[in-house]
């Protein structure tokens, strides 16, 4: 989904978790996973031992202009450099480790994150190289591991993915977005009135038509159109076009 706004606030600012990609391999990967850093709002990326080295013009490209992520990514030799000055580290894996350690799911883990960030501390989460993932003397850095609950019979998610996957996680736990908006276009809600003098009109051209009938069950009929037309709450728009229908019907059957 395309969706860049320049007019819009960004929500990019230092908070949140510290992303750490382990031995990436491509640039694409890496910037790729900036953009979905960003999406998100995260920006610390830190970056342990990239095979094609740094600065890397293919991660600018597939940032897509995740600038601010790129240009201020750290790159370091070790991931123990990496983890220096943050509290707790999360491991992300797909595949079961020889050692004890509580394994979260990327909501547990984001409530986790969010917790401890508000206690002051920072975190970061690891991601491995994309052919073989983290290495056990990796993982063995964190204080928790995060695996996803997918297909058992196929768990495989690209670099970029799980980087969205965990950030996104993060993300949604401090978002208010309403599950579900209207947007109006720049219309807006038909006020009562103005449904009112809709109803009369339409009414009276029915009566005219002659559907309305017979008589006697008229005050019913009439109660459950606008029953139907207050359920599918118009917009002042919506309003103007049935009053042309309505007029337009008249017109071409001879009538006012």
């Amino acid at each position: 989904m395309a969706g860049t706004d320049s007019t819009q606030e960004s929500l990019a600012g230092g908070a949140g978790p510290a992303i750490i990609l382990v031995r990436p391999q491509l640039g694409e990967n890496i910037g790729a996973s900036a953009r979905a850093m960003l999406n998100c709002g995260l920006t610390d990326l830190r970056i342990v031992n990239p095979r094609d080295g740094w600065p890397n013009p293919q991660a600018v490209r597939a940032s897509s202009g995740a600038d601010t992520v790129i240009e201020n990514a750290r790159i370091y030799e070790t991931t123990g450099q990496a983890i220096a000055g943050l509290e707790r580290v999360f491991a992300t894996s797909a595949r079961p480790r020889d050692m004890v350690k509580p394994v979260m799911t990327p909501d547990g883990a984001a409530r986790e994150m969010r917790a401890a960030e508000a206690e002051g501390s920072r975190c970061g989460v690891l991601f491995g190289a994309e052919r073989m993932g983290l290495e056990n003397d990796d993982v063995v850095l964190a204080d928790t591991l995060i695996e996803a609950p997918l297909n058992p019979a196929y768990k495989s998610l690209n670099l970029a993915q799980g980087v969205l996957l965990i950030a996104w996680s993060w993300f949604r736990l401090a978002d208010e977005t309403p599950e579900l908006r209207m947007d109006l276009g720049g219309t807006r809600p038909a006020t009562k009135d103005e449904l009112l003098n809709f109803f009369t009109r339409m009414e009276a051209a029915l009566i005219e038509s002659g559907f309305l009938y017979p008589e006697a069950k008229r005050p019913a009929m009439i109660r459950n159109i606008r029953n139907m037309f207050q359920r599918m709450a118009p917009t002042e728009q919506d309003l103007r076009t049935l009053h042309g229908i309505v007029v337009s019907l008249f017109k071409h059957r001879g009538g006012g």
